[in-house]
């Protein structure tokens, strides 16, 4: 599996204040898990401020949206240009509530992951199937969808810049979780298509992180699953120490196995 990703998406939590004070926390529980790789994702306006408590850290961060173009009259929109002078190094693109809650075009999606990669951000692009998808035995056709869709304009595969997070919509905020065997199904239908998709390149390295109801109770069988490397966490990255914990136990499941 290699390193863990555990990534923390805030939503619309926190106060800049508040993200600081994590951040700083979380900067220092961190100096015992080198062998994880942290990202937060805080709302826009807590970027900047946030960023200055992750200088000098391994933490990296990102935004959890942008829009494709560099400047313009998109009331509300950022631009990955002000996403990088806030000193990230990701963004979060397709979350299922951009895509569902939102109603954010598909078409958008292709020009913002050619845009922020182009801009020198990583993305973490979120697929993930609607529960009458998974009822109607479509999940493979939405992955496969949306994949071909997202990713339509790269001519290869980044490895190094572009990590998949499955998320089954159905799980996300609700309490119910994939089981074992749905997701390392799912994860290992995020995998073929990418083959499907750039069979000249070397696919080995590729991170596809499980989100959708994580938390530490059940983090260990999940991390366990083979083809997932990590995770994308929401309610849970909002509390310091169970964060952490989840995180202890990706590293101590990668010790074992």
């Amino acid at each position: 599996m290699g390193t863990p990703v555990i990534a923390g998406n805030w939503k619309m939590h926190k106060t800049p204040q508040e993200g600081r004070t994590f951040a700083r926390q979380l900067s220092t529980k961190a100096l015992n898990l080198p062998e994880v790789d942290f990202i937060l994702f805080p709302s826009a306006t807590g970027l900047h401020s946030i960023h200055e408590a992750l200088v000098d850290t391994a933490i990296e961060m990102g935004g959890q949206n942008m829009h494709h173009e560099q400047s313009g009259a998109f009331t509300g929109e950022n631009s990955a240009e002000m996403l990088v002078a806030c000193g990230c190094q990701w963004v979060l693109i397709g979350h299922s509530e951009r895509r569902h809650v939102f109603a954010e075009p598909a078409d958008s999606r292709p020009l913002k992951v050619a845009t922020a990669l182009g801009a020198g951000l990583k993305v973490m692009l979120c697929v993930g199937e609607l529960l009458e998808q998974r009822d109607q035995g479509r999940t493979q056709e939405v992955l496969r969808e949306q994949l071909s869709n997202d990713l339509g304009q790269l001519q290869r595969f980044p490895v190094e810049s572009v990590v998949i997070a499955y998320e089954p919509v159905w799980a996300i905020g609700t309490g119910v979780v994939a089981t074992t065997q749905q997701a390392g199904e799912a994860h290992g239908m995020v995998r073929g298509v990418l083959r499907d998709l750039y069979p000249d390149d070397d696919l080995g390295a590729v991170k596809v992180l499980y989100g959708g109801s994580v938390k530490s109770s059940n983090a260990a069988e999940l991390i366990g699953t083979p083809g997932i490397d990590g995770f994308l966490i929401g309610g849970a990255s909002l509390e310091l120490d169970e964060f952490v914990n989840i995180a202890e136990i990706a590293k101590q499941e990668l010790r074992s196995a």
